[in-house]
This record gives structure tokens, sequence and C-alpha cells, in this order.
């Protein structure tokens, strides 16, 4: 994790103080990137303990699409506590439905997006093709005068990227968002890693992924982003037929706030440990060896099908999250 080292002191020896949200400065630069062969380890940070089973935890939440801090806690992740129920901002959300309550977070994004249209209620070759690509009338009504119809669907950005992988994988469009503007008022914690591009090689056998994150916490959360990242990774190859190879994290505001300074300068003191490597089990269908399509694994892995082998580190560290 030497790369993880190295923005570390990026972010100390170039950064500048920024005020936020929070109330808590950070220490920030604009642009930071990150490139890891997952053929020669997972990027478990081992300068410090990883809380690998809330990673594989809050990963399967996002699968299953959930909006609750409850249901994250049931797949053994606790991050998700403090937004749901202690953001004074999002408590006084009249979007907020109750007690543990995320909002349509990431995972409804990824699995759920709400996705419109509006058509002129006389463009009937066009409703129909919207109705063969799965949208329904919900409503008529009037914009301008002119009679329309309103269209729905929920589309699954991440079951249609895989059915792309297997089905077209020479497209440069296999690639699904987090970012929904039409309801960013009406969730917890707008999302910060949100656009995620899978990059299958034929000629290779071997699938890559480039991550964006428009904000990272360099002290709690790039560790455990950089987990979960890699991690879907290797699902998705493994349910695709292909091998992971390259991940690529990019992130916008890189930074690192005040109370978290002494955290990360003990992590520059210690050596980093040989990367572990990840395993999923057995019971996960491996498109390789079976040559038997099964997206629906998304929704129905579990955090104990993950598991970190070989995995060395130094003492645990905390530190607060900032809310």
């Amino acid at each position: 994790m030497k790369q993880y080292q190295d923005l570390i002191r990026d972010v100390l020896d170039n950064g500048s103080w920024q005020d936020n949200r929070t109330g808590i400065r950070t220490l920030s630069i604009p642009g930071a990137m990150m490139r890891f062969d997952l053929q020669k380890g997972f990027p478990a940070v081992t300068t410090k303990r990883l809380a690998f089973k809330s990673v594989v935890g809050e990963l399967c939440g996002f699968l299953r699409a959930t909006r609750s801090a409850a249901t994250f806690r049931e797949l053994g992740c606790k991050v998700w506590d403090q937004n749901a129920n202690e953001n004074a901002d999002w408590l006084a959300n009249p979007f907020r439905t109750g007690t543990d309550d995320l909002g349509p977070v990431y995972g409804v994004q990824w699995r759920q997006w709400p996705a419109y249209k509006l058509i002129d209620a006389d463009q009937t070759a066009q409703i129909d093709a919207a109705r063969s690509k799965g949208f329904a009338i919900v409503a008529p009504l009037q914009e301008d005068g002119r009679d329309k119809i309103l269209m729905y669907k929920a589309v699954d950005q991440l079951r249609e990227c895989l059915d792309t992988i297997v089905k077209n994988p020479g497209s440069r469009r296999i690639l699904f968002h987090g970012w929904n503007c039409a309801v960013l008022d009406e969730v917890a914690l707008p999302a910060c890693h949100l656009l995620y591009q899978f990059l299958p090689n034929q000629s290779t056998g071997e699938i890559s992924l480039c991550l964006y994150v428009r904000s990272n916490d360099i002290g709690l959360g790039t560790p455990f982003n950089l987990a979960e990242g890699a991690a879907l990774l290797h699902l998705v190859a493994r349910l695709t037929g292909y091998k992971p190879r390259w991940f690529s994290y990019f992130v916008g505001d890189a930074h690192i706030y005040e109370n978290h300074i002494d955290m990360v300068k003990e992590q520059l003191q210690r050596e980093p440990f040989p990367l572990p490597r990840l395993q999923i089990a057995d019971r996960v269908p491996d498109f390789a060896v079976t040559r038997d399509y099964a997206p629906q694994w998304l929704e129905q892995v579990e955090p104990a099908d993950f598991s970190l082998l070989d995995y060395q580190h130094h003492a645990p560290l905390t530190a607060p999250m900032a809310v």
C-alpha cells in the first residue's frame, strides 16, 4: 500500500486548509489517483487493520439496493448509523421516512435508478419504443398546452453492465452512476464514489475498473472505498468469466480531516505488509467454469462469501467520522 502512503504524504505536504459542511477543517488537494494490479494482490490497507467485514457488508447492502441503516447493520456494517440518525440536516429533511432511513442512496441508484420519459401523446412510435424497453405509462399530463404521456421504469444499471460485459464486451459504455441530480435533496449523503466504468479485455480475458470519487476522506474513507471497489470488480469478474486486473481510483477532492492528522502520520511510520488475496466462496457461480450466466447473484451474495487470505496488518487505528 505504498501508493496510499504516498497519497497521505502528498496531502500533508501540498494540501491547503479548507472549511466544509462538517465544521471540521480539512487539508485538501484537488485531483489524486492510485492504480492497483489485482493480479498482484488485493488493495487492503496494511498500515492499520481494515474493517473488512464492514466493507463487504456495505457492498452487499448496495447490491440489494437498501436505503436502511438497519439492513446495513444486519449485514455487519454500522458506518451508516450516524448519517441516518444523527445528522441534524437529515433529521429535519421532509423526505426522511423515519428511524434508520437514508433515502435512495448508492445502491438504490445502482439497481433501481428512477428513469422517466415525457413524450408527446401523439408520438405513438416513441411510446411503443419506450414500452419495448420496459417503460410503463404513469399518467397523461399537459405541458405548454400540449398533451403528454409520462412513462417510468427503474433501471438496474449494474445488471445492464453485466449483460453488456457478456454480450458486447467491446463496448466502451459499460458504466453506472450514483449521482442522480433529481434526488440529491432526498438522501442522507449524496454519493461520494459515484462513477464506475468496467473495461473488459477479450484478448487477455481480464476486466478492469475505473472508479471516480468526488470527495474522499483519506484517513477513513479511502481504505474502505478501495477495498469495496476492488471486491465489486472481483465479483463482477467472477459472474462474467473474466479475471480482475487493473483497478484505477480517481479522487476529485482528496482530504484529511484535522482530527485525523495524527492517525495518518502514524501510518507513515509503519512499513506496509505484502497485500493479501481476495477469495470468493465456491457457492458463488464462476461463469468461466460453468458458462452459466447467473447475474441474480448480485443480490444473493452474502458478506461471508468474501474473505481475505494472508492478510497481515499493523494495529488498528481509530478516528471519529465527520458527519
